[in-house]
């Protein structure tokens, strides 16, 4: 699996990928990649001739006295998954490859960066849309793929790409979860073993949640009780937020009439987890 840690060295090989008339897939992420990072990989390869994976720890998108010097890296592990996977090559560069140490342009958005994790993260989605602004001048792919885990993230980047005008399309790919139902994320490998049992709160108490939807239940406050009553019931848990949310605009719904969001942040001791679903009554 080649491993391009420059812009310059890249540049020249997509160059000769749309000489050929190529599509090129881009698959963002930070690394440490699981079998919902191969998902994404797997399903980017279907629909395109080269598929571009960028692994890349992104500093500006941390917060103060999160989590970015112990994120997990492990860059062999990731190579051997994207090979494994069909990915063309390996964009892996340094943080100063990208960003200069002047640096002071930033991509930021307004409205859909106000709730959900960007209540308690409120730099963050402006250290998403920049570097993800970047690698899309980068790489200028076709297509590019995110996880539906990161629901906030996807909707952010959709609303990003139609209103600069990027000539992308944005893929969505299904949440992958373990056999008992935890979302895969690269924090779950932060866990315990008795915390990784707790875990499994966030998705059980949703599918209360789904199955109240489904069921009839229209009324958001009713559904977001029960889901956190049932968050409250596992001790190592402390809920962030509950939230149903319209699920183009994110803004907060009362009455649930069209297509919704419900999201999730909690931590369970110090690990922060998300978890969510869509409804479309």
């Amino acid at each position: 699996m080649q491993i391009i840690k420059t812009i310059e060295e890249l540049r020249p090989i997509l160059k000769e990928f749309r000489r050929q008339g190529l599509r090129v897939g881009l698959v963002p992420t930070m690394g440490y990649l699981h079998e919902g990072h191969k998902s994404l990989i797997v399903k980017a390869v279907s629909e395109n001739d080269r598929v571009i994976v960028s692994d890349f720890v992104n500093p500006t998108q941390f917060g103060v006295n999160e989590d970015l010097s112990s994120y997990p890296r492990d860059i062999e592990r990731d190579a051997a998954l994207c090979e494994e996977a069909g990915a063309a090559l390996i964009f892996h560069p340094e943080p100063e490859e990208m960003y200069f140490p002047d640096n002071c342009t930033f991509v930021d958005m307004d409205q859909l960066t106000k709730g959900l994790c960007g209540k308690t993260r409120p730099t963050h989605f402006r250290g998403v849309c920049t570097v993800v602004s970047k690698l899309f001048h980068i790489v200028m792919p076709d297509r590019a793929y995110f996880g539906q885990k990161d629901a906030q993230q996807l909707a952010v980047i959709r609303r990003m790409v139609r209103d600069l005008n990027f000539d992308i399309t944005i893929v969505g790919c299904p949440i992958v979860r373990e056999a008992d139902g935890l979302a895969m994320s690269s924090r779950n490998t932060y866990l315990s073993p008795e915390e990784r049992k707790a875990a499994l709160i966030l998705h059980k108490s949703l599918q209360i949640g789904e199955e109240m939807m489904r069921a009839g239940e229209r009324d958001a406050l009713k559904i977001k009780t029960a889901i956190q009553a049932n968050m409250e019931t596992e001790v190592l848990a402390r809920v962030d937020y509950v939230e149903i949310v319209d699920a183009d605009s994110l803004e907060q719904v009362t009455i649930i009439e069209k297509p919704v969001l419900t999201a999730t942040a909690v931590y369970i001791g110090n690990t922060r987890l998300i978890d969510n679903f869509t409804y479309e009554p």
